[in-house]
């Protein structure tokens, strides 16, 4: 199953790597004084780190939470053991949670509450919410449209109070593409304002339709012109059209060129997304060039987080998160 997938259907029912740097929400005082305390050793050891930190995406466990029973909120104690040190939580993964209390408001603030102890017990970074199933954001109905950015208001919410710097959302809607701009401008707009209240940034993820064309979608980000308004770059999801103009589930008959896509939308990134599917004996991933993307990450001059989204069959879970995660060490130590 993959998350585009699991959309559909519920719509309906570090290795701790220390960076000097961080793209967003750094601390400039800790910067300033690192390099004049480390030790000598340290600083050499220092420079052969990548030029990212990692973090993992709570959607490569999906399977593990909805098949196996793997209790989402251990997932900073998961994350921790596996090596990374920022979280990237999923808002579908948590609906059980939310629904042991009668009172939303209750059940989402002892959400948060419950996620901000495990996290800080593990001494992990709280970074985004993928908020997904919520409305859509680029309808052209001002009703609908409305309560899709009402629908995120708590997710913006629950995301300051666990110290994240962003909810990630989906911009679907109009089929038009001039239509799917003007009504997504608009639904962005509306949700950043909001947001840019509680120092939330909303990112727009390459996840189908015409949010996974890189030309449109730099337009809207135009056209909204708010700080706190940005993208989040998959390595994967540019799948344009699908067989019989489905929207998921169905094989890709046309696709937006992935490294051209990311580049494209990299100067409006706030966070960036790995994806893998399956690997070879070396380790490469068999559809994505690692060192051409990550190039493309280091060329915009972005040293914030990488996000492992490993999104296979053939490998478990686990098996798949490590090897992503491998794969973007090493690559690193190829990119000038």
């Amino acid at each position: 199953m993959n998350r585009r997938n699991f959309i559909g259907n519920s719509g309906k029912a570090g290795l701790a790597l220390s960076l000097l740097g961080l793209y967003a929400c750094k601390d400039p005082k800790k910067d300033r004084n690192t390099s004049a305390t480390l030790p000598e050793e340290t600083v050499v050891e220092t420079a052969s780190l990548p030029f990212f930190k990692l973090s993992l995406a709570q959607w490569s466990i999906h399977r593990m939470i909805i098949e196996q029973g793997f209790n989402p909120l251990n997932f900073a104690e998961k994350a921790s053991a596996w090596g990374f040190e920022g979280l990237e939580y999923v808002s579908q993964l948590y609906t059980g949670e939310l629904k042991k209390n009668s009172s939303s408001a209750m059940a989402m603030d002892n959400l948060v509450r419950e996620l901000q102890q495990r996290s800080a017990d593990h001494n992990m970074k709280n970074l985004i919410i993928m908020v997904d199933a919520e409305g859509d954001l680029a309808i052209k109905s001002n009703k609908e449209r409305n309560k899709a950015v009402e629908n995120h208001h708590k997710w913006v919410d629950a995301a300051a109070a666990l110290g994240c710097h962003s909810i990630r959302v989906n911009l679907f809607g109009e089929k038009q593409p001039d239509a799917w701009k003007k009504y997504a401008a608009e639904g962005l707009s509306a949700l950043s304002e909001y947001a840019a209240k509680s120092n939330i940034n909303i990112l727009v993820e390459n996840h189908g339709h015409f949010s996974s064309d890189a030309v449109l979608l730099t337009d809207v980000m135009k056209a909204v012109n708010m700080k706190n308004c940005g993208t989040l770059p998959d390595f994967g999801n540019f799948c344009l059209k699908r067989e019989d103009d489905k929207l998921w589930g169905a094989p890709c008959v046309e696709e937006y060129d992935k490294y051209k896509g990311v580049k494209e939308l990299m100067p409006y990134a706030r966070s960036v997304s790995a994806k893998s599917y399956d690997f070879d004996e070396a380790g490469n991933e068999t559809t994505i060039d690692y060192v051409k993307m990550l190039q493309i990450v280091k060329n915009a001059g972005y040293t914030g987080y990488i996000g492992v989204e490993y999104e296979g069959d053939r490998l478990s879970e686990e098996e798949g998160i490590k090897a992503t995660k491998a794969l973007l060490i090493n690559a690193a130590k190829k990119v000038s």
